[in-house]
């Protein structure tokens, strides 16, 4: 019976790490007390993984929820953020925080929050969070810091930009009990503003430091973005997945259908970059603009150029792509003409989605998302349709309220009206790769980026998004399918 017991213990669940065979049996109950803090410091971790509605994003969040289940004989508690509320906000953390505050201010330690491709050795996270004294204000992570001011994060620190460290999310985040039940008290005395939501680890972590009355970041070298089957991920509690997304035969490039977005001005400067870049890479694309020019060629909806906003121009392209005008396929790619993009890197992650389900896919933003707002797909990183989302969009009578409307935020608060989940993909970016932090992009195949300003365009593409032995694999290889 002892033996049973001891090679129960011992092995799946590694809670008898420290006592030999002959300790256990030994000394019997005495033994106890130390499984009992063991499993209960898990229990005390309430583990939250920021999902997302779509189903791809639903099986991966489960994926990872039975994973973390396979590890321990005495479960803690593990939440799928998407179905804690229909509040839109719950993605951007802060709307959340009374929720977890209510349900695990009294009886837990840690709120710890993972991404859907995060990776956990429990017993090692175990062994991390026990050396803080949970009965005071922690926010741990993997420090991230700006190298010069970003527009992305509103050029905050311009004098020195590394001054302030945010978390990455992918190596998973957390704070304690203590710091969320004050959070929750502050929210509650002082409703969230109606603003913009554009990076939210930066937001998040400027929200907790509070101009120096909160605590920073403290970072945490366990908490790691290698992949999991790298030689250095024995000593970190959290990996990222090694995998590029891949699930099945890449789409292939003539099921998309590309639309750019340009004008007059520009077909001399930004369209060429398109054509000797990414544009290569497209089976059907088109360039629209005010002024039909043949040599490109281009073609004139009978939409007047606007400064910003293009809503008039996104809402006809939508209506063309319905038509007979253009070929059946079952995805639409809008993008601007000073978008950078790799068409093959998106026809993997494309066959991880079902374009007979309403899917609007990009990089997420969001609009006074503590007030009720909605989230978006910011367009300069592109903004990736199914059909189905097209065809439920125009049917729902969704238009602009004038043609130079933010698209982007008209077809956000329209998705929301519809109840069409906004996906996002941390592959997609609105800026240039120098807005983001270096460790950032390091654990990335990045999909797309944005804007031409002081950067050379081509160079950029070359460096960050040309096909490679890489891109090749994913068109080839499907044996790490997800």
């Amino acid at each position: 019976y002892c033996t049973y017991i001891y090679l129960m213990l011992k092995t799946p669940f590694a809670l008898l790490k420290d006592i030999t065979f002959g300790e256990f049996c030994m000394k019997g109950l005495h033994v106890l007390p130390v499984l009992r803090i063991r499993t209960t410091y898990l229990r005390d971790v309430v583990f939250v993984i920021q999902s997302q509605r779509n189903s791809f994003h639903v099986r991966q969040a489960e994926k990872l929820r039975k994973d973390l289940l396979l590890q321990t004989q005495s479960p803690p508690v593990i939440l799928l953020l998407h179905t804690l509320s229909d509040n839109e906000g719950d993605w951007s953390i802060l709307p959340l925080l009374p929720n977890l505050s209510s349900q695990f201010g009294k009886n837990s330690s840690w709120i710890m929050f993972l991404e859907e491709d995060t990776r956990v050795k429990l017993q090692k996270l175990h062994e991390v969070l026990k050396k803080f004294d949970r009965r005071k204000e922690w926010f741990l992570g993997k420090p991230l810091h700006d190298e010069e001011s970003t527009i992305i994060h509103h050029y905050a620190f311009s004098e020195n930009p590394a001054a302030f460290e945010y978390p990455d999310f992918s190596a998973g985040w957390a704070l304690s009990i203590p710091l969320v039940n004050r959070l929750t008290s502050k929210i509650e005395e002082e409703p969230l503003k109606s603003d913009f939501t554009i990076d939210l680890k930066h937001e998040v972590a400027l929200y907790i430091w509070e101009d120096r009355k909160g605590p920073r970041l403290t970072g945490v070298p366990e908490l790691c973005t290698i992949p999991e089957h790298n030689p250095r991920a024995q000593y970190c509690a959290t990996t990222v997945s090694s995998r590029s997304p891949l699930c099945g035969q890449p789409v292939k490039s003539d099921n998309i259908f590309v639309a750019v977005k340009t004008c007059k001005k520009f077909h001399s400067d930004r369209v060429p970059v398109v054509k000797k870049t990414w544009g290569k890479q497209a089976s059907l694309l088109e360039y629209y603009s005010d002024y039909a020019d043949p040599s490109i060629p281009t073609i004139n909806l009978g939409v007047p150029n606007t400064e910003r906003g293009h809503c008039g121009k996104t809402f006809a392209i939508l209506r063309r792509f319905l038509s007979n005008h253009v070929p059946n396929t079952d995805w639409l790619l809008i993008v601007d003409d000073d978008t950078l993009i790799s068409l093959p890197r998106l026809q993997a992650l494309l066959s991880c989605y079902d374009s007979s389900e309403p899917v609007c896919l990009g990089e997420r933003y969001g609009y006074g998302l503590g007030q009720g707002g909605y989230s978006y797909i910011t367009g300069g990183g592109g903004m990736v349709f199914s059909r189905e989302a097209v065809v439920q969009l125009l049917a729902s009578g969704c238009k602009c309220y004038s043609n130079d409307a933010p698209d982007d935020m008209v077809l956000g608060m329209c998705l929301n009206a519809l109840r069409v989940p906004v996906t996002h993909s941390p592959l997609f970016h609105q800026a240039r790769p120098e807005d983001y932090a270096k460790e950032f992009l390091a654990h990335q195949t990045p999909i797309s980026f944005h804007k031409h300003w002081n950067i050379d365009p081509i160079a950029v593409f070359n460096k960050w998004l040309k096909d490679d032995k890489h891109t090749e694999g994913l068109q080839k290889n499907t044996k790490d399918e997800l």
